[in-house]
């Protein structure tokens, strides 16, 4: 049974008043690699089927993986059972309807497969020629998924998306181990991926971290390079739900009640948005919900998405909204969009803000975030894989490591400095966010709180 086949027979199969279905149908190629040689590679494929169904304003949800045909009826009936003994849904609306099919509708779904590595592959085989000559060792993964998302719905809804995601980790040791860096790229077909390029970059930092330099605590002037600014931006995106807002719950919640929508959070003319068009990042045009929570609906699935400005110059200009809290606040309905931009107005690249910083850190990446206080979004977390002292233009060493205490809502009132911004792949995130464009920042006084004993 096709994907197309499963969402129909579903549909034919509810009696409940209204029904939903959506159908994954997932496919994974990967490379793994330790110490200069390839370890593994493999394919898998993977399919997950839910059902959501209504009935008298109650809402059931069931998900399955890997459901065979003579299955189907089994789950249509318990999401059917489900949406009977569930209270009426407080969100409820009426299901999106008039949105044309998708083109590729009834095209079958051709999954991914090693062969998407036919020109990474070699590249990484002459990076680790090159590394083994320089005394250095590689470690990582490569991986490739492509899902082809399915959903059809009551009210005639026939909405196809297939998403490519690439992602790549390359972490570089000395040859005594005691020296480690890491970069990664995100990309949708591995055909824009510059091995030697990375590899080059890694071998730069290594040299970097020959000369040890320990550091206390403080308050530092810090270059952050894209991908820990994305770190932190996806958290603050993450946190943008406008019905916590309006219950007080977060950063984004105005003092005496309301949202601070509207307010100014950042001196620069900073920008952060969501585009399903995006170039290089494009994402699904409609809303996929699988599941009914404070930040999601399921009535809204097949909503249209558009660019949206969460961050304007600056200003908070928008919070993620379903069709329900857009009602409660009376702000537009803004649904979540699977990328996150970042601009500025400056156009200097890491390398340009590093010739131009008198005295200051530079970062590689962020681990472990974890929230601290959700009301200023405080989180804390730790630096790794390479902070470099940079005096006079240049880099004279590596420091230790810190764990920061600092908040990404307050942080945009701090950037002095906003570079080009480039694609980059988040650390922390990327096993869930992978698609991210963000410019370098500079922060004058980021709070690295302790010294971490982290190597």
């Amino acid at each position: 049974m096709t994907p197309q086949e499963m969402v129909e027979r579903a549909l034919e199969l509810s009696g409940a008043d209204d029904c939903m279905v959506v159908v994954d149908d997932g496919s994974t190629a990967n490379l793994r690699f330790a110490g200069n040689t390839l370890t593994t590679n493999g394919v898998a494929r993977s399919a997950q089927l839910t059902v959501i169904s209504i009935a008298g304003g109650g809402v059931g949800v069931v998900s399955r993986a890997a459901v065979r045909p003579e299955q189907l009826a089994g789950v249509v009936a318990a999401a059917d059972a489900a949406a009977r003994e569930a209270q009426p849904a407080e969100d409820a609306r009426p299901l999106v309807s008039g949105v044309p099919a998708s083109a590729g509708w009834a095209d079958p779904v051709v999954p991914t497969e090693i062969g998407v590595f036919g020109e990474f592959a070699p590249a990484l085989g002459e990076a680790f020629s090159a590394a083994e000559a320089g005394g250095r060792r590689l470690y990582g993964f490569a991986e490739h998924t492509l899902t082809s998302t399915f959903l059809g719905s009551s009210t005639g809804l026939r909405l196809r998306h297939d998403q490519p995601t690439g992602r790549l980790e390359l972490n570089a040791k000395s040859a005594d181990l005691k020296r480690s860096a890491w970069t990664g790229v995100a990309t949708r077909d591995f055909a824009d991926v510059d091995v030697a390029a990375l590899d080059a970059s890694l071998a730069m930092r290594l040299e970097w971290a020959k000369n040890r330099i320990d550091l206390p605590a403080g308050r530092y002037e810090t270059l952050l390079p894209p991908s820990a600014v994305a770190d932190l931006m996806i958290y603050a995106y993450w946190s943008a739900g406008a019905r916590d807002a309006l219950d007080g719950r977060t950063v984004y919640s105005k003092r005496g009640g309301g949202t601070r929508v509207g307010e100014r959070l950042a001196p620069l003319p900073l920008t952060l948005a969501g585009d399903p068009a995006a170039e290089g990042i494009a994402c699904a045009p409609f809303v996929v919900t699988r599941s009914a929570g404070r930040e999601s609906s399921v009535f809204d699935n097949g909503l249209p998405l558009a660019a949206t400005e969460w961050v304007s110059g600056g200003t908070l200009t928008a919070l993620r909204q379903t069709r329900y809290s857009a009602e409660l606040s009376g702000l537009a309905v803004t649904p979540d969009i699977d990328n996150l931009i970042m601009r500025g107005d400056g156009g200097r690249s890491l390398n340009e803000m590093i010739a131009s910083t008198e005295r200051g850190l530079l970062l590689t990446c962020l681990w472990y975030i974890r929230t601290v206080d959700p009301q200023t979004l405080l989180v804390t977390g730790l630096t790794r894989d390479g902070v470099y002292l940079v005096e006079n233009g240049e880099v004279v060493g590596e420091v230790n490591n810190f764990r920061f205490n600092e908040s990404p809502v307050d942080l945009l009132g701090r950037i002095s400095e906003a570079g080009a911004a480039e694609q980059t792949l988040p650390r922390e995130w990327n096993d869930y966010f992978t698609r991210a464009v963000m410019p370098p920042v500079r922060v004058p006084d980021f709070n690295m709180s302790t010294v971490s004993q982290a190597s």
